[in-house]
């Protein structure tokens, strides 16, 4: 694809947008969806798309200068100009919107509110109930805000000058109990948000994560049987199931090796996985009918998996 616009969201986010360069149809993405860059240094990064819909053009993402960047938005600001051709993978979603929800409550911070504002757009053009509260460090990082600002149901929190963080343990406890809530910002307020919806059915929450929210295992000491393949692999400490899969020149699909994008899900036939992703929800963790083999191990010790 080819990137045909950079522009400018706030002080240090940037919105990029790619058309394919013979310029036919994209697949199609629904509200929550991201898509995979392979970036020119060799890095992938998974990005938020901003527009989502059956017929598509182009994919819009938007990308926040990290100040710990470690190769992926460092670059783009600084490396990509438009007319550049980049490879993307076609769009993934972790993040679906319930669209016949009776209420729905969206949560936003910062750089979240990039999947978040694709499911505005939706509940708009389905005329659905929703609401959705926006912190940002101040108005200048507020990215979206003149558009947000159209809507009554939208309410913005900036930091600077409420004098503090959103208080969503205050929020959520006032919503009512039939809503369907979702989250996407920087991990306190993830974990703000977890605490306080212990008590909601985990059904009607919905969370996406941009950072690991689990330290990867790396233990080793177990037996994972390819059943497709005829391989036993030995996982040893400090190796994940996935590069010893690939070490084995066995080709799989992956991209952020951290547990949040879901490229590597992988069906479980026997054992069980000891999940350190940041995707599957408690009770498909329970079943143990998938897991994502950049980061989880494996708790019992032998493991087979349908690769």
């Amino acid at each position: 694809m080819v990137l045909t616009a950079v522009r400018l969201a706030t002080r240090d986010t940037n919105l990029y947008t790619f058309r394919r360069a013979d310029g036919a149809a994209l697949p199609g993405a629904r509200p929550g969806a991201h898509i995979v860059l392979h970036l020119p240094n060799g890095v992938e990064r998974q990005y938020s798309l901003v527009d989502t819909g059956d017929d598509l053009k182009e994919y819009t993402v938007g990308v926040k200068l990290d100040p710990n960047s470690r190769g992926g938005s460092l670059y783009m600001h600084n490396q990509l100009r438009a007319g550049i051709e980049i490879q993307i993978e076609s769009p993934r979603n972790n993040f679906p919107l319930i669209e016949d929800a009776e209420h729905v409550v969206l949560f936003a911070g910062g750089i979240g509110i990039t999947p978040i504002t694709s499911m505005v757009k939706r509940l708009v053009e389905l005329g659905r109930s929703w609401e959705l509260y926006y912190s940002s460090r101040s108005r200048a990082d507020a990215a979206f805000r003149e558009e947000l600002e159209q809507h009554s149901q939208v309410h913005f929190h900036f930091d600077d000058e409420k004098g503090g963080v959103l208080p969503i343990g205050d929020i959520i406890a006032k919503l009512p109990k039939n809503a369907h809530l979702y989250c996407c910002g920087p991990m306190p307020m993830l974990s703000a948000f977890e605490n306080a919806t212990v008590d909601w059915p985990p059904g009607q929450l919905h969370v996406e994560y941009f950072t690991p929210k689990f330290t990867a295992a790396e233990e080793g000491g177990y037996i994972v049987e390819l059943t497709r393949s005829k391989k036993e692999l030995t996982i040893p400490p400090g190796k994940s199931i996935l590069q010893m899969v690939r070490e084995a020149g066995i080709d799989v699909p992956y991209s952020c090796e951290e547990g949040v994008c879901g490229a590597c899900e992988t069906r479980v036939i026997s054992g069980e996985p000891d999940h350190r992703d940041s995707i599957l929800s408690e009770s498909e963790r329970e079943q143990n009918t998938t897991m994502m083999i950049c980061c989880s191990g494996s708790k019992s010790p032998r493991l087979v998996v349908d690769l």
